[in-house]
């Protein structure tokens, strides 16, 4: 238990960023590359905080600790680059990949999500998959494994990495501002609260679509339930 209170602890965004301001100073931003890409192209790397970071970053920024505009390019960089690796990764892997037995490091329902979500989306699913944590990770690791074409691909990874990054950065950023200049209150003194709601706000489309699943299962297993039978009734 303490070994888990411990891993939350570290993933939380303000820790991993008060913690790279101090080991890195100026070099946080290079931290920050490299847990965005991990988390968009590296499979390993699905449990990493992304939307929660990115909007905390913001809020880093708008307290003046962080600079907005290295942040959008950077993180955008890192955010294409790791899709990128992903795609390419599912593509020298194949269909192998789907039938890769669970261990540590890899869920086979996460990409099996990933391939449901691509199945219904196509190749807007790189982008919509941006703003679904897990989905983002496994996403382009599909797309590659089934030959999505790579000119189609690309475009569909800068749009959904653009928007990603500076949607999160941005409303972090602003929010930050804002709530500071109505009520008076440093978002960043409450980060905790912030993440709670962010990551609560990021899973809702997985809680959708798990209930989605769940309620078509059940009409799958009782398909007559909730059929309206029709009475003809004629006069004679």
């Amino acid at each position: 238990m303490e070994f888990l209170r411990d891993f939350f602890h570290y993933l939380n965004p303000k820790v991993i960023i008060e913690t790279l301001l101090v080991w890195l100073g100026p070099f946080t931003y290079i931290g920050l590359f490299l847990i965005v890409f991990a988390e968009t192209g590296l499979a390993i790397g699905f449990f990493l905080p992304g939307d929660s970071l990115l909007v905390v970053a913001g809020l880093f920024a708008a307290a003046g600790k962080l600079n907005l505009w290295i942040m959008m390019v950077t993180l955008f960089v890192a955010a294409v680059v790791g899709d990128a690796v992903g795609y390419y990764s599912g593509k020298k892997v194949g269909q192998a990949i789907f039938t890769r037995p669970k261990s540590r490091f890899f869920n086979p329902k996460h990409l099996k999500r990933a391939h449901e979500f691509y199945e219904r989306h196509g190749g807007k699913t790189i982008i919509l998959a941006r703003f679904v944590p897990i989905v983002r990770t496994f996403a382009p690791i599909v797309a590659g494994a089934a030959d999505m074409r790579y000119r189609d691909f690309f475009v569909y990874n800068v749009a959904g990495g653009f928007l990603w990054v500076t949607s999160m950065l941005l409303t972090g950023y602003f929010l930050g501002e804002a709530v500071e200049r109505v009520f008076g209150i440093k978002l960043e003194d409450h980060i905790e609260k912030v993440v709670v709601i962010v990551v609560f706000l990021s899973i809702l489309p997985i809680i959708h679509e798990y209930l989605k699943e769940k309620y078509k299962t059940k009409e799958e297993e009782n398909p007559g339930k909730n059929s309206t039978v029709t009475v003809n009734t004629e006069s004679s």
